[in-house]
C-alpha cells in the first residue's frame, strides 16, 4: 500500500506515533519517521538520509562557500522531487531539529556527531573537522545583526534544518509549520530578538482551515504562533492567539476566589485567588492517561513531590517543597467554598480538588500566565496574578518540559519574596542539574517542546548565575559566566566589584588572541582545541570591540568604529553604539544616521527608536521624529515616554524654526505641549495635530499614571480640543501629585478659571472679581449650567485643590462657580476667604511697599462691590457691618500710608457705608 503522508506528517508535528501507518507501509522513509518521532536520530548515520548530506564536490574550495552550496539536496529547488523524497527531506530536517532541542534544551546528551552524518569526500574529510563546521554554522546563524550563541553545541544541525526547510515543498504542507518552529529556535539561539520575515508567520495560514476538524492540532498551531509572538514582543498579538488557542481546544478556565488559608497558623479562611481550569473529554484513549492517582486527587491542588507525599512520577522533574514555619506548601482551599462567578460554567468544580488537566492545556495555561506578565507592570501584584497559573499547572504534572517550564516560572515568581528565595534559587539549580540525567525518554521530552518557551541550558544557568548575582553570590555567578563565555556578563560582574582594569584585560586577551591570563579566565573549565580559540566569527567579534568601547570611554568612537568595520557593516549594536555616542556629544546628524542604520538591521529595539526620535527632534525634523517615536509605541504600546513624545512632536509638525523639549533619557516626559500654547503656535497647529497629540498623551497616559509632566501637558491639549472633563480630570491628578512639594503653584489657574467660565458659561472679560458685570449673568448662566462638567469642578475644588493648597484666585474661581449654583452665602464665604488670602488680608502693621498697599487697595474696594451687590440675596447677612469692619481694620492697619493719594478712596468708601446704614 502507498504512503499516507498526511498521517505521517501529522504524526510528526504532534509526536506521536499511530502503528497503523507502519503496519500499511514498509517504505524505510516511514520508518525513518516513526524513530524520528520516538526519539531516535541514528538514521541520519545511515542510507538514505546520509545520502541526502552528502557533500557535493571534493574541492578545498567548498570550505569557503556556504553550507547551503556543500549539499546535493539544494538541487531539489528545480520542482522534479516526488512526495516521498519531499517527506525524506522533512523527516531528516525534523531529525536535526530535535537532535540540536536534544544536546542543547533537553538533554540526555547526544551520541550523534556531525561527522556520522555528513559525508565529505575522501580529499575533504582531511580538513573538514567539527571545528570547522561549528564556525561556519554559528557565523551563518547569526542574523539581523545579532551573533548566535557561539558555545551552542553542534549548532550545524540547526542550520542543516533551516537549509532542508528552506526549499520549497510541492507535496507536503506542513512544512510552513516545521519553518515556524526552526525559527522559534532561531531566535532563542541570538543575543537579541530580531524581526520575523513576514511569510514565517503568513505561510501557516493554510493550515488552520486545514486542521479545523482537529482541535488539538489547530490549537497548537495557534499556540506556537503566539509563542514565537510573544518571544519578538509582540504582546497584543500573543495574547490574541493564546485566546484562540484555549478556545480551539475548548480549554474552560477562569480566574476567580475562594475561601482558603496561606499559613500554617491562619485560623479563618479568607478569600484567595485561584484560576480554575477544566479541559475537555478528548474521547480518543488520552483522557485515560489524565487520571489522577489516589494521593494526587487527595492532595488536589497540593504541589506534587512536596515533603510527606508520595513519590512523583519519575519522569517529572523534582519539585522541592518551601519548608517554610508559616506558609503552607501551597493555599489549602476549603472544599465546601463556591468558586467561579454566578452562571459561570466551571462552578462545578471543588477548588480543593480540580481534574487533572491535558498538558496542551497546561501550555497554552502557561502562555497566558506569560502574558499576564507582559502587559502588567512588574510589582508583586502582577506577580499574585501570575501564581494561579502556575500552580494549577504544577498541581497535576503530566509532562517532563512542561513541569519544568512550570516549576521555572514559579521559580522567577519567588525570587523577590524572602520566605521564597531560597526554594527559588534551589529549585533552578535543581532543574539545570537535571538536564543530562536520563530519568525520562527523549519523546516524552521532546513532546510538547515547541508549545513552550523553554530556556536553553546555557540560558537557564545564565538565570541561575543572574540568581546568584541578585542575593551577593557574586563568585559563583562570575564562574557560570567564564564558563558560558557570556563576557558581557563578565564585564559587568568585575564592574561590580570596581574592578574595571580586569575586565579590559579579559576583553583585549581575548581580541588578541591570548589563550590564558594569571587566573587563568580564558581557559577555566574548558576542553577546546586550540584553532577554534583562535577563530572568532565576525559578529562575536564586534561585539568584543562595542564591550571594549564601552569600557574604554575615552577610545569608545575608535573600538565602535573597529567593530562596524569587523562585521563588514552588519553589526547592528556597533551601531547603535555609535549612535548613542554621537547623541550623548551632540553630534546629532552623525547620530542620526548611525541609528537609522541600527534600525534597519534589527527593528525591534525600541530604544534605539526612541534616541533616533532625539535626535530628530534636536535637529526639527519632525517627521522623522514622528516616525520614530510611532515605532517605539508600535513594539512597545506601554512607552509611556514615546507616548508623550510623539504628542509633543504632532504639536511641532508643520512649525519651522521651533524648538521642543523632548526627554533624552529615562527622566520625565517633556513639557512641550506648554510651549505650544502661544497664540501664534495655535494658528500654526492644525486642529487635526493637536487631536492626535491628545490622543497620544491620553494613551500614554495609562502606563505613565504618575508622571505629572505628562498630566500638565494632556491638561493643556485637552482644553485646546475641548476635551474639559479630560481637563478637569488631568489637573486633579497635577494637583494630587505636585501639591505637598509645589503648594498652590500646582494649580494652573488659567485652565482652572476656564473651566469654571465653561461651567457657568460666563463671558471671559468676567474677571473674578465678582463685580455687577458678573452679576448681570448669574441668573441666566444658573439655567445654562453644564451639569456633568460642573459636578467634575465641584468635586475638583471640594474633594482636590482646597484640602491641600488655595490662593486668592482659587477662592475667586470657586466663588464664581458658586454663584452660578445660587449658593449664594457659600460664594460671599469664598470671596471673603480670597480677600483674607490676598493683599490686603494679609497686610501687617509697619507695611512699606507702596505698590503693594496700591493693590490692596483696590482689592478693599472689589470685597466692598462683591458684599454690596450679593450681600442683600443672603438671609440674616448683614453685610454693611462686614463691610465696614474690613475697611476699618484695613485703614487701621496702613496708617502709615495716609499721605498717599490713595487713602481718599478709602476714606470716600467708609462714607459710602456709612451713607448706605
Amino acid at each position: 500500500m502507498g504512503i499516507d503522508f498526511q498521517a505521517v506528517e501529522k504524526a510528526l508535528l504532534t509526536g506521536k506515533w499511530d502503528n497503523q501507518l507502519t503496519d500499511t507501509s514498509d517504505a524505510p522513509v516511514v520508518k525513518i519517521a516513526q524513530n524520528v518521532v520516538n526519539g531516535d536520530f541514528s538514521d541520519l548515520r545511515t542510507a538514505p538520509c546520509r545520502d541526502l548530506f552528502a557533500v557535493a564536490g571534493s574541492s578545498k574550495d567548498i570550505l569557503d562557500r556556504p553550507l547551503a552550496t556543500w549539499f546535493k539536496f539544494s538541487e531539489a529547488s528545480s520542482g522534479t522531487s516526488t512526495a516521498e523524497d519531499e517527506l525524506l527531506r522533512l523527516t531528516c530536517a525534523v531529525a536535526c531539529l530535535h537532535a540540536f532541542l536534544q544536546v542543547n534544551w533537553t538533554g540526555p546528551d547526544l551520541d550523534i556527531k556531525p561527522l556520522d552524518v555528513l559525508a565529505p569526500g575522501p580529499e575533504l574529510s582531511q580538513v573538514v573537522d567539527e571545528d570547522l563546521l561549528h564556525q561556519k554554522a554559528v557565523a551563518e546563524l547569526a542574523y539581523g545583526g545579532e551573533p548566535a550563541y557561539h558555545l551552542a553545541k553542534f549548532p550545524i544541525y540547526l542550520q542543516l534544518a533551516r537549509l532542508l526547510l528552506d526549499i520549497p515543498f510541492q507535496h507536503l504542507q506542513s512544512a510552513p509549520w516545521w519553518r515556524l518552529r526552526t525559527w522559534r529556535i532561531h531566535e532563542q539561539v541570538m543575543d537579541e530578538p530580531v524581526a520575523v520575515p513576514e511569510e514565517i508567520m503568513t505561510s501557516v495560514r493554510p493550515l488552520l482551515d486545514s486542521f479545523a476538524a482537529e482541535p488539538d492540532i489547530a490549537g497548537r498551531l495557534l499556540l506556537e504562533q503566539g509563542l514565537l509572538e510573544h518571544y519578538v514582543g509582540h504582546d497584543k498579538s500573543a495574547a490574541d492567539y493564546f485566546v484562540r488557542a484555549a478556545r480551539a481546544t475548548q480549554l474552560e478556565y477562569e480566574l476567580t476566589g475562594a475561601l482558603g488559608k496561606r499559613t500554617k497558623f491562619q485560623q479563618n479562611d479568607v478569600t484567595q485567588l485561584i484560576l480554575l481550569a477544566e479541559s475537555r473529554a478528548r474521547g480518543d484513549g488520552s483522557d485515560a492517561n489524565l487520571e489522577p492517582d489516589g494521593a494526587a486527587e487527595e492532595k488536589g491542588d497540593s504541589t506534587v513531590g512536596a515533603a510527606g507525599s508520595p513519590a512523583p512520577n519519575p519522569a517529572i522533574p523534582e519539585t522541592l517543597p518551601l519548608n517554610d514555619d508559616t506558609l503552607l506548601e501551597q493555599t489549602a482551599f476549603t472544599s465546601s467554598s463556591t468558586a467561579g462567578s454566578q452562571g459561570s460554567r466551571l462552578s462545578h468544580i471543588d477548588p480543593a480538588s480540580q481534574p487533572p488537566l491535558h498538558p496542551l492545556d497546561q501550555c497554552i495555561l502557561l502562555a497566558l500566565c506569560l502574558n499576564v506578565k507582559n502587559v502588567s507592570p512588574a510589582h508583586g501584584l502582577t506577580a499574585e496574578q501570575m501564581a494561579p497559573y502556575v500552580a494549577r499547572v504544577i498541581s497535576h504534572p503530566r509532562n517532563w518540559s512542561v513541569h519544568t517550564m512550570a516549576l521555572l516560572l514559579r521559580s522567577r515568581l519567588e525570587a523577590n519574596r524572602t520566605r521564597t528565595v531560597e526554594r527559588s534559587t534551589l529549585q533552578l539549580q535543581a532543574l539545570v542539574d537535571q538536564m543530562p540525567t536520563a530519568d525520562s525518554t527523549l519523546a516524552e521530552r521532546l513532546l510538547y517542546i515547541h508549545s513552550i518557551i523553554l530556556p536553553s541550558k546555557w540560558e537557564m544557568e545564565k538565570e541561575l548565575a543572574m540568581r546568584f548575582l541578585s542575593i551577593g553570590v557574586v563568585k559563583s555567578a562570575l564562574e557560570i559566566f567564564e564558563r558560558l563565555e557570556m563576557w558581557e556578563e563578565v564585564v559587568k560582574c568585575w564592574q561590580s566589584m570596581e574592578r574595571s582594569d580586569k575586565a579590559i584585560a579579559i576583553v583585549r586577551d581575548l581580541l588578541e588572541g591570548r589563550k590564558a591570563e594569571a587566573d587563568t579566565v580564558i581557559t577555566r573549565g574548558k576542553a577546546l582545541s586550540d584553532k577554534r580559540k583562535q577563530v572568532l566569527d565576525a559578529a562575536r567579534e564586534a561585539k568584543l570591540w562595542c564591550l571594549l568601547g564601552d569600557l574604554e570611554p575615552e577610545h569608545a568612537l575608535e573600538h565602535y568604529t573597529r567593530a562596524w568595520e569587523v562585521s563588514k557593516e552588519s553589526s547592528g549594536r556597533a551601531m547603535r553604539s555609535l549612535g548613542g555616542y554621537y547623541f550623548a556629544r551632540g553630534n546629532y546628524p552623525d547620530a542620526i544616521t548611525c541609528l537609522r542604520r541600527a534600525v534597519a538591521i534589527n527593528p525591534l529595539l525600541s530604544r534605539s527608536w526612541f534616541v533616533l526620535g532625539c535626535a530628530c527632534v534636536r535637529q526639527e525634523d519632525w517627521e522623522g521624529a514622528r516616525d520614530a517615536f510611532f515605532r517605539c509605541v508600535t513594539i512597545d504600546d506601554e512607552d509611556g515616554e514615546s507616548w508623550n513624545n510623539l504628542a509633543s512632536v504632532y504639536l511641532r509638525m508643520g512649525e519651522v524654526g521651533k524648538k521642543v523639549a523632548v526627554d533624552d533619557e529615562d527622566d520625565e516626559a517633556g513639557n512641550a505641549a506648554q510651549e505650544a500654547q502661544g497664540e501664534d503656535s495655535e494658528k500654526r497647529i492644525p486642529f487635526s495635530n493637536k487631536l492626535l497629540a491628545f490622543r497620544a498623551l491620553k494613551q500614554g497616559l495609562k502606563y505613565s499614571y504618575d508622571n505629572w509632566r505628562m498630566w500638565v501637558n494632556y491638561m493643556i491639549v485637552a482644553m485646546d480640543v475641548g476635551e474639559l472633563s479630560e481637563a478637569c480630570r488631568a489637573l486633579t491628578r497635577v494637583v494630587e501629585e505636585r501639591a505637598a512639594k509645589d503648594g498652590a503653584a500646582c494649580v494652573d489657574e488659567d485652565v482652572l478659571d476656564k473651566l469654571v467660565d465653561a461651567v457657568t458659561r460666563g463671558s471671559g472679560e468676567a474677571g473674578t472679581d465678582g463685580t455687577e458685570a458678573n452679576s448681570e449673568a448669574v441668573d441666566s448662566s444658573n439655567a445654562t449650567m453644564t451639569t456633568g462638567l460642573a459636578r467634575r469642578v465641584t468635586d475638583l475644588f471640594e474633594r482636590t485643590i482646597l484640602p491641600r493648597v488655595s490662593s486668592p484666585r482659587i477662592f475667586r474661581a470657586r466663588a464664581r462657580l458658586l454663584m452660578a449654583q445660587g449658593r449664594y452665602e457659600d460664594a460671599l464665604n469664598a470671596y471673603l476667604d480670597a480677600y483674607r488670602a490676598g493683599p490686603a488680608g494679609t497686610m501687617e502693621r509697619g507695611e512699606t511697599d507702596v505698590q503693594k498697599w496700591r493693590e490692596a487697595v483696590g482689592e478693599v474696594e472689589e470685597i466692598v462691590d462683591v458684599l454690596r451687590n450679593y450681600g442683600s440675596r443672603v438671609d440674616g447677612f448683614n453685610w454693611k457691618l462686614q463691610a465696614r469692619s474690613i475697611v476699618r481694620t484695613f485703614m487701621g492697619r496702613t496708617k502709615d500710608f495716609e499721605d498717599e493719594p490713595e487713602w481718599a478712596r478709602l476714606t470716600t468708601l467708609q462714607e459710602e457705608i456709612r451713607k448706605e446704614d
